[in-house]
């Protein structure tokens, strides 16, 4: 089993969209489904796996993948995208 984060773990809070609940969220490549930035529910599976894939649990290594997604242009929008940039935008951080 891998990472787990919860919302509390979290620096920036996301809503909560309840109607994407029950919808498939990523857990691995290739996904070109389109990713919602601002959904708790695809913010979370998305930075578990991001962490999984870098190995950590460090805090402020979440810290910085959050902040990096929230920079992230919007031309970015595939799941599979958002997972390459989160990687590359920390590699040199850890």
């Amino acid at each position: 089993m891998g990472i787990e984060i919860k919302p509390s773990d979290l620096y920036f809070r996301y809503p909560r969209k309840k109607d994407n609940r029950e919808l498939p969220k990523f857990c691995g490549k290739p996904d070109p489904r389109r990713f919602d930035r601002y959904d708790l529910y695809e913010v979370v599976p998305m930075f578990e796996a991001v962490m999984d894939a870098l190995g950590s649990r460090n805090q402020d290594l979440l810290q910085r993948i959050e902040e990096n997604l929230d920079k992230m242009p919007s031309f970015i929008d595939t799941r599979e995208m958002i997972f390459d940039a989160l990687l590359d935008g920390v590699k040199d951080y850890i």
